[in-house]
């Protein structure tokens, strides 16, 4: 991967993409077939290929499902544009830089719990593509399989252009504010916002802070969908309306632009003499959205017991097993405790999927923050059958405390979840800022153990 050839931004720029970020207009709904044009008549009506595009756009249909797949998880979209996808020339291979894809087989699964502390400052002018860094996954890329944990950091804003061919980005920001300029429109987030970014979708990260840290879940599977609801009902966890989607914008630019591709694992370059985010009106469903985490309704008890972390999720990709998921993105959002004669925060566990937990902002209910401990941009991973849950310190003091109603909201984790173990990348498992002793956490557990007879 090139260092992404970028200047840091002059306070000024960063001053108008905050502008033009904080007045987005945007539609709503998640899953909706959409529809926007950013100049009028430039939608056709009553047909999606008409001999002629209206203003002179080239149409041109972008898949992100089979066509054949059926009609509830069938994914596309039309984009009327100035000049169509196919006109650019050959891509040619790219470094990686430190963003690898599966299948991860460089380092032998490692059953042990693992927690990492926030990644270190990048390099002047590294750009949000350029600051991607590689934990680890599962699955194939070639296979449409499986996922991968990403982090970033970021003090640049792109002047190129991405693409992801191998699946979608699920982007979670920990520190500074987010403007994505996608082929559907633009897309503003902040800390506490998600962003998910469909295959194949091309887009531009313009950073609106000094710096910008967070989280990517890259999804080669089936495209995340909000998850049923079961006995829950009709609302509740994340309501579909709360999703934004871009209104369209266009950007009619001639010169030089490097677009990136990312495919089968590899970055793939190329130099376009025009933008390829040149879409003037576009309806479907295959998407980018935004989403505030605030808004998730949390559901919870009002009786007993803690409830499965399953209760907390906001996306699920699923796979071919019933309600088992290649990966869920799971919240922990701002919510009341009240459960009678209950251990209140997370209980000790060993699960058959593995999970990867962030921290946004504050502090975790099951977790010590501080130096050392579980802090905003680290993260630590309980892969397959790791037994974990509350660390001593906490363990102690919710057994001793006064049952009554408690709210939380002093911090923002999420958790990544998936179906199959998550193996490490070497820089990962070599890193310098992966915690060395966090079994430590755990000792100290005393026995209570007391026989009646």
């Amino acid at each position: 991967m090139s260092d992404g050839a970028t200047a840091r931004g002059s306070a000024t720029e960063r001053e108008e993409a905050r502008k033009i970020a904080e007045g987005l207009e945007h539609l709503s709904g998640f899953g909706n077939e959409h529809s926007s044009e950013a100049v009028p008549g430039a939608l056709p009506v009553g047909r999606n290929s008409p001999q002629r595009a209206p203003l002179g756009l080239y149409a041109e249909q972008l898949s992100g499902s089979a066509f054949t797949e059926p009609r509830a998880v069938n994914r596309r979209s039309w984009l009327y544009r100035i000049r169509p996808s196919a006109a650019h020339p050959a891509f040619t291979r790219t470094g990686n830089g430190a963003l690898r894809s599966a299948p991860f087989t460089q380092t032998v699964p490692d059953p042990n719990r693992l927690r990492w502390n926030p990644l270190p400052d990048p390099a002047e002018g590294t750009d949000f593509l350029a600051g991607l860094w590689t934990l680890g996954g599962n699955g194939d890329v070639t296979q449409r399989t499986g996922m991968a944990v990403h982090l970033y950091h970021a003090n640049a804003s792109m002047r190129r252009v991405f693409s992801d061919a191998d699946g979608e980005l699920l982007i979670v920001p920990e520190r500074g504010g987010l403007l994505l300029r996608t082929e559907f429109g633009l897309l503003h987030l902040e800390p506490g916002h998600i962003a998910l970014i469909p295959r194949g979708v091309r887009f531009r990260v313009e950073l609106l802070d000094e710096t910008a840290r967070g989280y990517v879940c890259e999804n080669y599977g089936a495209p995340f969908q909000l998850p049923d609801l079961g006995p829950i009902g009709a609302n509740g966890l994340a309501n579909a309306r709360d999703f934004r989607a871009p209104v369209a914008a266009y950007e009619d630019v001639e010169g030089p632009v490097e677009v990136v591709n990312k495919y089968c694992g590899n970055l793939w370059t190329a130099t376009y003499d025009h933008s390829p985010l040149d879409v003037v009106a576009w309806h479907g469903n295959h998407v980018p959205y935004a989403y505030d985490l605030r808004r998730f309704n949390v559901m919870g008890t009002i009786s007993y017991d803690h409830p499965d972390p399953s209760i907390f999720t906001v996306l699920t990709s699923p796979s071919d097993t019933p309600g088992l998921a290649g990966v869920d993105f799971v919240v922990f959002a701002p919510r009341w405790l009240v459960g009678e004669d209950t251990f209140r925060p997370p209980y000790f566990h060993r699960n058959v999927m593995s999970e990867y937990m962030g921290l946004i902002e504050g502090a975790y209910d099951a977790k010590t923050a501080g130096k050392g401990g579980f802090v905003p941009g680290g993260g630590s991973l309980h892969t397959m059958m790791s037994a974990h849950g509350p660390d001593r310190e906490t363990f102690d003091r919710a057994s001793a405390a006064e049952l009554k109603p408690q709210k939380i909201d002093d911090g923002l984790a999420f958790m990544f979840e998936t179906r199959w173990p998550v193996s490490l990348t070497p820089q990962a498992a070599r890193a310098e800022h992966l915690q060395q002793g966090y079994d430590d956490v755990w000792q100290g557990l005393e026995r209570h153990f007391r026989p009646l007879h």
